[in-house]
């Protein structure tokens, strides 16, 4: 499921007060930079003004009459009041600034936290793409709304209002043709911004339909060609594009109809603020400077409503963004601990399937009334077809899912009774993929104990293998591994995966297809690290290949989430059952790549057992 498809919503969010309510929530723990904020916004724009009013006097008081005294007086507090003002537009900017990012390191910083605490399962249903969404770019737009959304709207009450004040002081009559005028402005441009931002979603909306055309068509141009389609599909591109090119012109058209409209509208105001305040002076009602302050506040007052309204509409965007985060956060791990979850000290002994059942969805079971019983210090080997669950019994060994019914026990215990980090962290896993994050070799091998010195690092190194070709790298173990160790061979990254697992130290060594992507020479260096781990641990290997399932106590094929047979390598081949004919067929098909000239395989003598 692409972003696409959560870029929708923004057609359905409609403003709730609710979550209104939790975005201003957000504010609550720096209120104190949110006072500072509205006190020095307020400051500047009474000044703003006031300094209109100050004209009107210097006009009346210093011009007219032809005062000089009185015109050096005004300058002088026009002076430092602009002084004053200076400081105080500072600290809002300063302050608006600092609130957003520290509103923003508050929204990522919970979020990561808080995805740190969700089950594996909200991975397995979410895409990457939505969650990195949600922490960057949604966390940006309402940290935005927040302090810059605040910002404008803030300034723009107080310019309406300090405006209003001073229209008031300098004539009623005249003030009150204005205020006429003002929700006549205000109906105007929010019905204009709603229908710009109508049109606009639907630009964005289209586009994202010609994006996927695009590339639709450039992935799947061989079948397209193979099936005469080109006529139709230039048909259906040319609907989409035709359709965003009429959006995008009515968006143009009403943008460019918008600001005429509200000209218009004040320019009416405008004139018959003047020609009454002109029949006003007539009559020594109103002076020349009133008149020419008066007309400045109308104008103070018109741009500010285009602004609120401009703020509310993108407000909308704003919201879409908040629900989402809020909708993440809301979320409720599957798997979490009790309240009196303890840690037990080790995992270390007997561990029990007691009649698990586990289904990913419901009425679809993954695992059927599983029973089983693993010896403290056994290595079990998971074989069988794709799907058969020999990955969820482990997901739910190391609880990354749990039981639907049914328990699993360890030492006799519930295992729900301890604590998950108690569990996970005493358990070392390697993946047929590894990751590993950017750094060092040495911080990627110290990932899982911290701890860990120097000596253990290259201790656990030469167990798995990897020690001989870390130190011929140009720095060694300080050597850089990339954005996901992509400056490493795959055989490499396996290497330092067992290492790191080796250097955990954990009780529990679960091997998820570590092999299967690796050559035969790697494979024997992780298939020693292997030996010497599982001599300390309780082990569980889901592997390909025949010499590592053939050292295990004990073979399970899975079927159908059920344990269709269990035994010994030979005591299976033995048996002629389902195992047995797994084996020989690929040993059959193993053996004719080998003797086929056109293999790249050509002598390998290790042969695969069961894909997952």
């Amino acid at each position: 499921m692409s972003d696409e498809y959560y870029e929708e919503e923004d057609f359905q969010t409609k403003f709730t007060g609710k979550t209104f309510t939790r975005i201003l929530g957000l504010t609550k723990p720096h209120w104190k930079w949110v006072a500072g904020f509205l006190v020095s916004i307020a400051v500047v724009s009474i000044l703003d003004s006031y300094f209109t009013f100050l004209s009107k006097r210097i006009i009346d008081e210093g011009i007219v009459p032809k005062n000089a005294e009185a015109l050096t007086s005004i300058l002088i507090v026009y002076g430092l009041l602009l002084l004053v003002q200076a400081v105080f537009a500072f600290c809002f900017i300063y302050l608006a600034s600092v609130l957003g990012e520290r509103i923003r390191y508050d929204l990522r910083k919970s979020l990561f936290n808080h995805l740190q605490k969700l089950s594996l399962s909200y991975y397995s249903r979410t895409p990457v793409g939505w969650i990195m969404s949600r922490v960057t770019s949604d966390t940006d737009r309402v940290s935005d709304l927040v302090t810059w959304g605040l910002l404008d709207v803030t300034w723009g009450i107080m310019n309406i209002l300090t405006a209003m004040v001073f229209m008031l002081i300098i004539s009623w009559k005249l003030a009150l043709i204005v205020f006429i005028t003002l929700p006549i402005l205000f109906i105007v441009a929010t019905q204009f911004r709603k229908r710009i931002l109508t049109q606009f979603r639907m630009v964005r909306k289209l586009n994202s339909k010609i994006t996927g055309s695009y590339n639709e068509n450039i992935t799947g141009v061989r079948v397209i060609k193979a099936l005469g389609r080109e006529r139709e599909n230039l048909t259906e591109f040319g609907g989409l594009t035709r359709d965003m090119y009429k959006a995008g012109y009515r968006a143009a058209w009403l943008s460019a109809l918008f600001l005429p409209t509200v000209q218009i509208i004040s320019a009416i105001a405008l004139g018959v603020v003047v020609w009454r305040g002109g029949l006003q002076a007539n009559y020594g009602l109103i002076t020349i400077g009133g008149i020419q302050a008066f007309i400045s506040y109308v104008t103070f007052m018109l741009w500010p409503i285009q602004d609120i309204a401009r703020v509310f509409a993108e407000m909308q965007h704003s919201m879409a963004s908040a629900e989402r985060i809020f909708s993440l956060t809301d979320s409720i791990p599957e798997v979490k601990d009790r309240e009196a979850a303890y840690d037990p000290g080790t995992i270390f002994g007997d561990i029990e399937f007691d009649h698990v059942h586990f289904s990913y969805e419901d009425n679809i079971p993954v695992i059927d009334d599983l029973n089983l019983v693993v010896q403290k210090g056994e290595t079990i080997a998971l074989v069988g077809p794709t799907g058969g669950g020999k990955s969820t019994i482990v997901n739910l060994l190391c609880r990354f899912y749990e039981p639907k019914k049914g328990q699993i026990r360890i030492n006799g215990e519930d295992y729900t009774k301890f604590s998950l980090h108690s569990i996970q962290s005493r358990i070392g896993i390697v993946l047929q993929t590894p990751h590993l994050f950017s750094g060092s070799i040495r911080e990627n091998l110290r990932y899982g104990r911290l701890e860990a010195t120097d000596s253990e690092i290259e201790e656990a190194s030469k167990i798995a293998g990897a020690h001989e070709f870390i130190i011929k790298m140009e720095k060694g173990y300080d050597d850089q591994v990339g954005e996901g160790g992509n400056l490493l061979s795959v055989g490499q990254k396996q290497l330092i995966s067992l290492a790191r697992a080796v250097l955990a130290k954990p009780e529990i060594f679960i091997m998820d297809e570590a092999t299967s992507s690796v050559d035969t020479l790697t494979e024997s260096l992780i298939q020693k690290g292997m030996d010497t781990l599982m001599k300390r641990t309780t082990s569980f290997v889901i592997a390909h290949r025949l010499s590592t399932i053939k050292r295990a106590n004990r073979i399970l094929v899975i079927e159908d989430g059920k344990i269709s047979e269990m035994g010994t390598h030979s005591e299976l081949l033995k048996k002629g059952g389902k195992y047995y004919h797994l084996y020989t067929k690929q040993f059959r098909d193993q053996m004719a790549k080998e003797y086929d000239p056109f293999s790249d395989n050509i002598g390998v003598q290790t042969l695969p057992l069961a894909a997952d």
